[in-house]
């Protein structure tokens, strides 16, 4: 068969054309097509680079703003839930105004963004203080005391008040709007920014109702900040050469800048709020003309937007997003940067690689046609020289003779020896070859396609598997290391099954609020939220743990997905241990996804399973396939079911280490305990309670003249050294009793008590007592209450060391009693001892039941004994399952207030053992 090859065609304009020209035409072409390539990728490369780079920057400019401003706002939150702390200890009372003065002072030095705070109650009682500067202050003060009407002081660095000139007759706060405000609220709330009448700034108040155990409403606490403080935050973030920073509100109010523009100006000497379109800076106005006109109305802007406009002539980039978390803080955060800060030096190096490839283009040139001339000169010879082989049938043997190139040498002996068998064998095969060729062509396809999707599928095959066993063997998956086993199964799924995006996705619910402070517990705490509430229809929102992106070779976290936003999906996702999606933009399972996160990503495949801990669903594995999409074979499915199963044992183990974790320590806490307790007793108990005993005997004795008559001074030597001895030993005593509480070997003997008898016998064992510092003793107690259930001497124990400590640090004439109140339900009575004494800070109540701690000042001078009467006296009342509380007014007295269980009993007595 004689095929005349390259007559037609393409070919065909080539007609005639030497060899040398068509090869140096070829290198021509392809080394032009190299260096235009190069020079077009390298453009192309530089500005994806620089969108990239814009595209960080902003993000990353953005959200140093929000934190900025989530820290700048959470200064009220701290100041007024330490107040809502306070109240709730009854540390501080919203009846008593009185007591918060140097308080909130005191608030207003360790919180300086805030300017002043306010205090008012349903009894029409106002308290406000202001920072003036570092050293004064103004307070405001509204009550009975001023017939309610409304006083300002200034207050220096000494403490001193000096009363102004204003005064506002019949003030009641009740009727001012932050009051009415945040009772219609119900909880925490800002409110909007305003201006004040006295100075050219900007506000912003933040307010919390105060309530009682009822429910019923006790006072308002307030705080003030300005907002002047965030154009300072702003101003020291750098975008860039020349970007800007600006928040405004839904409204398109300028808030603040990085600029030092005033988010205000002033007309008639009063501030006016200033619209971001109108403010004097073009960079600034011009952007929010853009959004205005990008978005008819701010309420769109519900998430991220990365943007950009051209202003001057030049390209911005721009990034808005909203300010989330904040009741009634709704504004926008905008972050605007010039291309022309990043463009520069690219466009010099674009020109730098644009002269390189020119002068490589040249070079190349020279030494294509240098290259073709060698090569073409000894294939013009062998080609004049196998002209007789296009006729097998002129019977002559053409002979090709080549030197000069080895190959083409190699090349003309073979030719000859292929001649002479072709000779032979043409005439055989002539009749046969056009069915051979079709045959084997199409076997030949058919083979190799089976081959290579055999090879294929047993590559895939033998990856999983070793995926899956590198897995199994991973250090970080079985010490339960969450962190470094997700970023290791997420990429190693992703590069096992060749996809863009692999997440692991773990299921929030309010019952277990997400982020935790570590990985390990957030496994641990996902695993008994699962057992706890029940199934997958408890939780909320899927919250992405890490996500790997493979051509980025770059792990992320923090994505979020709510149930609100994408019911059908969730309800896939309850329904089906995995969901198979070949097709995203037809698949109805996850339509929802498509808008605002498929397509952005131009994600057409994905498979999604679900991970199983507990017999519970408590997250997902999620597989995403980006630009072409997938038809997912059952080996991938049953891989990735694989993957979910590792992530669900990482979880488990992490769970598992975290309990031992915790059970070893508290262990070992335990034993060092008992066994520091059993050596302190064993030693008080034989090096000081036996010598003490000892002492005692033998002051006895010389007391008695055993061993001969004694002088009046030492008689009184040996009453004081009895007396330091019993003092002593009564100490040891203590240290031993409150021993035996800490350690829950009491035993208390419960039987029906008579209320009155409790106090009478209580009031009469301190008596003597009192006589001596000529103290009133009584005691308030209703009519025919019913027993109590009680240990009669421990709980008598209680009331003598609480009487004990009144008479104590009572003076000479004062008055010390018992009053005894039970309450609306009967469930619990109340029993108060109170005295006239000397009283204490209110700093102070915090160490008056913590163990050998002694509450010394000026006032209350130290005493003898060891501080653990209260500690036993707290221990005792919570072991009858009571408590303790103090009230204390620095030269006016204290109240200690005992409330126990109360219920009607029979005559017969219980006996529990704690």
């Amino acid at each position: 068969m004689n095929k005349n090859f390259g007559q037609s065609g393409v070919f065909s304009l080539f007609k005639g054309v030497p060899l040398s020209r068509i090869l140096a035409a070829l290198f021509l072409v392809q080394i032009w097509l190299a260096v235009g390539l190069t020079a077009y990728l390298s453009i192309r490369n530089g500005q994806k680079a620089v969108n990239q780079v814009a595209s960080e920057l902003r993000r990353e400019v953005a959200n140093r703003v929000e934190q900025n401003l989530q820290t700048y706002l959470s200064t009220p939150h701290q100041v007024l839930r330490s107040n809502q702390n306070l109240i709730d200890m009854g540390l501080l009372k919203i009846e008593n105004l009185a007591t918060w003065e140097s308080y909130l002072i005191e608030q207003l030095k360790i919180f300086p963004d805030a300017i002043a705070l306010t205090a008012s109650n349903e009894q029409q009682e106002y308290l406000a203080v202001e920072k003036l500067n570092d050293r004064q202050f103004l307070l405001r003060f509204a009550g009975k005391s001023t017939g309610y009407d409304l006083y300002t002081y200034r207050i220096d660095s000494q403490g001193q008040r000096t009363q102004l000139p204003e005064v506002i007759k019949n003030y009641d706060p009740r009727s001012r709007p932050n009051y009415q405000a945040a009772v219609s609220a119900r909880k925490f709330s800002f409110s909007q920014i305003y201006t004040p009448l006295r100075e050219p700034t900007l506000l912003i108040s933040a307010s919390q109702p105060i309530y009682n155990s009822q429910g019923q409403l006790l006072g308002v606490n307030s705080t003030l900040t300005h907002i002047s403080q965030i154009g300072d935050l702003l101003q020291n973030i750098k975008v860039g050469k020349s970007g800007q920073i600006f928040i405004i509100e839904r409204s398109g109010l300028l808030v603040a800048s990085s600029t030092t523009e005033e988010p205000f100006r002033l007309q008639n000497g009063k501030p006016i709020r200033l619209a971001a379109s109108q403010s004097g800076n073009s960079l600034t106005q011009a952007t929010a003309k853009y959004l205005a006109t990008k978005f008819s109305n701010f309420d769109q802007i519900q998430s991220l937007q990365q943007l950009d406009f051209s202003f001057n002539g030049k390209r911005q980039f721009l990034e808005v997003r909203p300010l989330q978390g904040e009741p009634n803080v709704n504004w926008l955060i905008v972050v605007t940067v010039p291309e022309a800060d990043f463009m520069g030096e690219i466009d010099r190096n674009t020109q730098t690689t644009i002269f390189l490839c020119l002068g490589g283009l040249g070079l190349a040139i020279l030494l294509g046609i240098i290259a073709a001339r060698w090569i073409t000169q000894p294939i013009l010879y062998f080609s004049t020289t196998t002209k007789n082989l296009a006729d097998f049938t002129n019977g002559e043997d053409s002979l090709v003779k080549v030197q000069g190139i080895k190959e083409l040498e190699i090349l003309g002996g073979s030719f000859n020896e292929m001649a002479q068998q072709l000779r032979k064998t043409f005439t055989a095969l002539t009749t046969k070859n056009q069915e051979l060729e079709l045959q084997v062509k199409q076997q030949t396809q058919e083979l190799q396609q089976e081959i290579q999707e055999h090879i294929n599928s047993e590559r895939r095959l033998g990856q999983h598997n070793r995926v899956l066993a590198e897995l199994a063997n991973h250090k970080a998956v079985f010490e339960g290391n969450l962190e470094k086993a997700f970023k290791v199964i997420t990429e190693k799924a992703a590069n096992a099954l060749e996809v863009e995006r692999v997440g692991v996705w773990l299921f929030n619910s309010d019952a277990v609020p997400l982020p935790y402070g570590t990985l390990r517990e957030r496994g641990s705490k996902l695993h008994a939220a699962s057992r706890r509430e029940g199934g997958l229809h408890q939780y909320t929102k899927l919250q992405c743990i890490n996500l790997y992106e493979r051509s980025q070779q770059r792990h992320s976290a923090g994505l979020e997905r709510n149930l609100a936003d994408y019911p059908i999906y969730f309800k896939a996702l309850a329904s089906a241990r995995t969901i198979v999606v070949n097709d995203t933009r037809t698949d109805p399972r996850v339509q929802e996804l498509w808008d605002e996160l498929l397509e952005p990503k131009n994600i057409l495949s994905l498979i999604d399973t679900s991970i199983w801990v507990g017999g519970e669903v408590v997250g997902t594995v999620l597989y995403e396939q980006i630009d072409i999409s997938r038809t997912w074979k059952l080996s991938e499915q049953n891989f990735v079911g694989s993957i979910a199963e590792f992530v669900a044992l990482t979880l488990e183990v992490s769970a598992r280490k975290q309990a031992e974790s915790s059970l070893r320590e508290a262990k070992e806490a335990a034993e060092v305990a008992n066994r520091a307790k059993s050596t302190f007793l064993g030693n008080i108990s034989h090096e000081l309670r036996n010598p003490l005993n000892s002492i005692l005997g033998i002051t006895e004795a010389l007391q008695n003249q055993v061993y001969g008559p004694v002088s009046e001074e030492q008689r009184q030597s040996l009453n004081i050294l009895e007396s330091s001895s019993k003092n002593l030993l009564e100490l040891i005593n203590q240290i031993l009793e409150f021993t035996d509480t800490e350690s829950s070997k009491i035993e208390l003997q419960l039987a029906a008590t008579s209320i009155r008898g409790l106090c009478d016998s209580s009031l009469s064992f301190v008596k003597h007592l009192a006589f001596q510092k000529n103290i009133r003793l009584r005691a308030q107690i209703p009519e025919e209450l019913e027993p109590i259930q009680v240990d009669e001497r421990r709980i008598r124990q209680v009331f003598i060391n609480l009487l004990t400590n009144a008479i104590k640090f009572t003076k000479e004439g004062g008055e010390v009693w018992i009053e005894v109140q039970p309450n609306s339900t009967n469930e619990y009575i109340f029993f108060s001892v109170v005295d006239t004494g000397i009283g204490m800070l209110s700093d102070d109540l915090f160490k008056l039941f913590q163990p050998f701690v002694q509450v010394e000042n000026s006032f209350t001078p130290r005493s003898t004994g060891t501080g653990l009467g209260l500690v036993i006296v707290q221990r005792i009342v919570e072991l009858h399952g009571g408590t303790v509380h103090a009230e204390s007014q620095l030269g006016k007295g204290s109240r200690f207030t005992v409330k126990l269980p109360w219920k009607k009993v029979g005559e017969r007595g219980v006996r529990v053992n704690y």
